[in-house]
């Protein structure tokens, strides 16, 4: 006994300082025993410490050893008083990672597992801590394996909710069962709900956010409801230019070029697939240049398939006599894209709901969630329709809740440059004008592929990132009174001629040599930079960009 206790005193120590070799040495002896006493003692060190993974390991070595040498009978009872020990493991660490994970290979090795005391456990669990994610870890297991009916489930979110408001877990557990129980049609994404089921839900979660219009919970499971899911990944574009005889993919999402195969004129092409930028290795566009000679002569007709075995599909473009590009795409306007974060359910009850949160804005003026699904529910509805009305709430936004200001200035981005992109379509040009938009960050640029002339002057940019490189048909960019302090983004652009950066914060020649990969690159205004101040910048830039005629300083 006495022998014991300095064992468990030395043990201690050890758990103390984390040394897990000396630890096991002290516990089981150099030789690793696997007998009922070792158990005793890391029993012992356990209860006082149940983080301790090291001897969780030592002590499913040796449950797995007394499996080999005793009846069922006697393995039932083992493992029972296990279970028993976890609970009193779990009351004093309730979000023990170890003691969790333990249980669940306990539950698993029983011969006869009581599957009802594990969710009885876990009840009493999440009533003292409705946010224990180990717990509702836990519980998800035992549903799976024990097959709990969904609707039993969905039920016991319906108590959970009914006492607490505020429970995120069940409100993201709910949105876990409800594609299940009540799945939307074929036609719809996976993880949408049948429409008679999405009006009760809508229902349940209005009277929790007028209740308390303030809890995050109820307003994040609200935006799930609406929303429609992730788009599916496919060819929305095919390019082909026969200067540089290059082709250009672009995918409706980020893609890896694996599986993508070129046909030109019934023949398969040999290419290496690139993405526009090196950095960008998850791409939703990829360039492939063709072998010289093959489309270069407008005198001839060629027809182009690009085959995507990753999703069985592929995309025709035709290139005719006497024109020097052509492509076949699918448009932003025709495929809904940017409402794809809210449901296109019937317009009325989108209205309907949209009246709601407008009702709730006028009790709570200042409630930043009600702004925020105000503004979805706009964009789901008609995003140029309510493009005054947006701005203005993002401006409230911005005073209401100051500390995530620039959040809220990059959502606004994104949401005007996604409407300057329709009406863009809606124009059949290839001119893109967002000046004076007061943007913090540029998105969407694979929409951009075709254009021609971008115009990003007087907004509060800082750079143009990586995926500015997709816009392979640029000729000239005007991006004069930002903050832009990096060029990264303009890179290998084949067509760019003509660059305007005045008032911008370009510093040294090392900002501008990536500009030395547009071989047209003719025109370069730097104006109100300060790179100007530097001594001999001219004969230095002249050097660096040799192509430039036109130098303004």
């Amino acid at each position: 006994m006495q022998f014991s206790i300095y064992i468990i005193a030395e043990c201690n120590m050890k758990l103390m300082t984390r040394d897990d070799k000396s630890l096991l040495y002290n516990v089981g002896g150099k030789e690793g025993v696997l007998d009922e006493e070792v158990l005793l003692l890391t029993q012992q060190l356990l209860s006082s410490n149940p983080d301790f993974a090291t001897l969780w390991n030592y002590r499913r070595e040796i449950l797995l050893h007394l499996e080999t040498v005793r009846s069922e009978d006697e393995i039932q009872r083992l493992y029972e008083e296990e279970l028993s020990f976890l609970e009193a493991c779990l009351k004093v660490n309730p979000k023990s990672y170890g003691s969790w994970h333990h249980r669940g290979w306990v539950s698993t090795r029983l011969p006869r597992p009581d599957w009802a005391r594990e969710l009885s456990l876990c009840e009493r669990c999440l009533s003292l801590d409705d946010r224990n994610f180990h717990c509702w870890d836990y519980r998800r297991m035992v549903v799976r394996v024990s097959g709990v009916p969904v609707d039993q489930e969905l039920q016991f979110t319906d108590r959970l909710i009914g006492s607490n408001f505020s429970n995120y877990s069940s409100w993201h557990y709910r949105s876990t069962l409800l594609p299940l129980l009540h799945p939307g049609s074929p036609e719809t994404h996976s993880h949408r709900v049948c429409e008679e089921q999405l009006l009760k839900e809508y229902e349940l979660v209005q009277n929790a956010f007028f209740t308390d219009p303030n809890d995050q919970s109820a307003w994040f499971y609200y935006r799930w409801l609406l929303g429609r899911g992730v788009c599916v990944c496919m060819i929305s574009c095919v390019y082909v230019s026969r200067e540089g005889e290059r082709v250009v993919v672009a995918f409706s999402r980020p893609a890896l070029s694996v599986g993508l195969l070129l046909v030109v004129d019934g023949q398969p092409q040999q290419v290496n697939w690139r993405s526009a930028h090196p950095r960008l290795r998850h791409s939703p566009m990829w360039i492939c240049d063709l072998p010289p000679g093959t489309i270069s002569d407008t005198s001839n007709e060629h027809n182009l398939t690009v085959h995507w075995t990753e999703r069985h599909t592929h995309r025709d473009c035709a290139l005719y006599t006497g024109r020097s590009e052509s492509w076949c795409r699918d448009s932003a306007t025709d495929l809904e894209l940017f409402r794809s974060e809210l449901s296109v359910e019937k317009s009325s009850v989108l209205q309907s709901e949209l009246q709601s949160c407008t009702q709730l804005l006028e009790l709570e003026p200042q409630n930043k969630w009600c702004l925020l699904t105000i503004i979805l529910l706009m964009r789901a509805l008609d995003p140029l329709g309510y493009e005054k009305e947006t701005l203005a709430y993002f401006q409230t936004l911005k005073e209401v809740d100051s500390m995530r200001t620039s959040y809220y200035s990059d959502l606004c981005s994104k949401f005007m440059i996604e409407n300057t992109i329709l009406k863009m379509e809606y124009a059949e040009v290839r001119v893109f004008s967002l000046c004076e938009k007061n943007l913090s960050t540029l998105c969407h640029l694979d929409q951009l592929l075709l254009v021609t002339h971008i115009n990003l002057s007087s907004n509060q940019l800082l750079g143009l990132p990586p995926q500015f490189a997709m816009l392979q048909c640029l000729e000239v960019l005007q991006a004069d009174d930002n903050a832009i302090e990096n060029l990264e983004g303009v890179y290998h652009l084949s067509k760019l001629e003509e660059v305007s950066l005045r008032n911008n914060n370009i510093t040294q020649l090392s900002d501008l040599k990536i500009l030395t990969t547009c071989p047209r690159l003719a025109r370069l205004d730097l104006r109100g930079n300060p790179i100007t101040q530097i001594a001999n910048i001219q004969s230095q830039l002249a050097e660096l960009l040799p192509s430039i005629t036109e130098l303004l300083l």
